[in-house]
């Protein structure tokens, strides 16, 4: 059985968020937590309120224990960028790309 969680436009880049779900691809849900919990980036704190609400889709669609449960996928895509200007030396300008990203979690039982 497989749950989904997405949360689409948040404020990291997708390089940064994948640096932090590739950790906890393939993990089980309460390792990946743990790890979650403890890690002093940014994009732990969205990737664990991501896990959390695929788990809670998982309990939600079927009787499953947690115990069962892994992250069978975890990855962040690129969403829409901000493009915004930087005022700089003699009249120019340089742009600034503040990029967005959706995060997307699967759990899945192991058989």
């Amino acid at each position: 059985m497989n749950a989904k969680a997405i949360q689409r436009y948040v404020r990291i880049s997708p390089r940064k968020a994948n640096q932090v779900l590739e950790l906890i691809r393939g993990q089980g849900v309460e390792e990946a937590q743990t790890t979650l919990q403890f890690m002093p980036k940014q994009g732990a704190r969205i990737a664990q309120k991501v896990l959390k609400s695929a788990v809670a889709n998982a309990l939600h669609e079927g009787k499953v224990r947690i115990e069962d449960l892994y992250v069978k996928e975890a990855v962040a895509n690129a969403g829409p960028t901000l493009k915004r200007w930087l005022p700089r030396a003699q009249g120019r300008a340089t742009p600034l790309l503040k990029r967005m990203s959706h995060v997307s979690v699967t759990v899945a039982t192991r058989e």
